[in-house]
């Protein structure tokens, strides 16, 4: 007796969801058609599959180890829907429509079948960039330069003389597809395919282009101006639409991907849309509660006090002093720590002073 739970490498409790993904599997796998295939095995894949997808069916093998439907053991094919002739219900598939239709999908795509195309889009193309955190806090406009195919700028990308036409392919009759047969397990089938001659565009140039040798398309120089919102985080990537390499033949461009690295400041820490910074101060200025001059990442000039009794190893919230928030939003907040300078020579008079301030403060 087979386990078609062995033979679909599933437990016996598997859910149906499971279970489905396991013969999708292993029917690509194991596909005749396919490069390393193995009929056998593909046979008993969906032998067991017909029983375990069934509810009814899963029930029966489960009880008795075996199917009884109208006197038909498990596999025969009996009743089993065939729209391609004798040759598919052989096969005794019980899987529904979309499984059928992965499993036929990869027969067409070995010879040609799909969609017609007309043309073949461009390359995308990933760059990266690096700026400032100033830069980032600001927002920029930048254009990139970088090398990859163009449109011919003499045949405006169609890759022939405009002047001297174009005449209908002889090979599919100006369709721009062809029909090609092919005899596989499931019997004869069909399948329309973009036609090589012409590409799929049903017409053949009279002269092709000289510049781009017909391709439409010329390796050159490419400027892209692109736009960074402030607030832009390190590693975040921006799309431009149709900046990538140019297709044949007007095929359409590719995209570009800009990845934006951020440099980190001098004096700023950044985390998400908060900054973090540590300021020197003089012991006059930590003592006299005196305004602390201060320098946003903008550029822009502000003060703060250090409020009585503030411990120095704690921070001060300056609000909206951080970063732009990433696609508007208002700024994050800044976060001050001060670092307490002492000076390098003091002299008697002012070590007498700091005594008596100390005994002050100590009573």
């Amino acid at each position: 007796m087979k386990d078609y739970y062995k033979v679909l490498g599933v437990p016996k409790d598997e859910s149906e969801e499971n279970i489905k993904k396991a013969y999708r599997r292993l029917a690509h796998e194991y596909h005749p058609d396919k490069p390393g295939g193995n009929e056998a095995k593909f046979k008993e894949i969906n032998e067991a599959y017909q029983v375990l997808s069934n509810k009814e069916k899963r029930a029966q093998y489960d009880r008795f180890g075996q199917v009884f439907e109208n006197g038909a053991q498990p596999g025969a094919g009996g009743g089993t829907w065939n729209p391609f002739g004798e040759g598919f219900s052989s096969w005794g598939f019980g899987g529904n429509a979309e499984d059928i239709g992965d499993i036929f999908g990869d027969i067409f795509e070995q010879f040609g079948g799909g969609k017609r195309k007309t043309h073949i889009r461009g390359s995308d193309i990933e760059i990266a960039i690096q700026i400032t955190l100033e830069e980032a806090f600001r927002g920029l406009q930048r254009d990139i330069q970088f090398k990859t195919n163009v449109a011919c700028p003499f045949c405006g990308g169609v890759g022939y003389d405009r002047s001297k036409g174009t005449k209908k392919c002889a090979t599919c009759g100006g369709k721009g597809e062809v029909h090609v047969s092919r005899r596989t397990i499931f019997g004869n089938i069909s399948q329309a395919k973009t036609c090589d001659e012409c590409g799929g565009l049903g017409e053949i140039p009279n002269a092709k282009c000289k510049h781009c040798g017909g391709d439409g398309r010329v390796f050159s120089s490419k400027t892209v101006s692109i736009y960074i919102a402030p607030g832009i985080e390190d590693g975040q990537v921006i799309k431009i639409a149709g900046g990538g390499e140019a297709g044949l033949k007007n095929g359409g461009n590719g995209d570009l991907y800009v990845m934006v690295g951020v440099t980190p400041s001098a004096i700023y820490t950044r985390k998400k849309d908060g900054l973090y910074a540590t300021k020197n101060v003089t012991l006059s200025e930590a003592l006299l509660g005196k305004e602390i001059p201060i320098t946003d990442v903008g550029g822009e000039k502000f003060t703060v006090k250090i409020p009585a009794g503030f411990s120095l190893s704690e921070k001060i919230t300056v609000p909206k002093r951080g970063m732009p928030r990433f696609g508007g939003g208002g700024r994050g907040d800044l976060y001050l720590t001060f670092n307490l300078k002492l000076p390098k020579h003091v002299s008697s008079k002012a070590k007498k002073l700091i005594e008596d301030l100390g005994n002050e403060l100590n009573d």
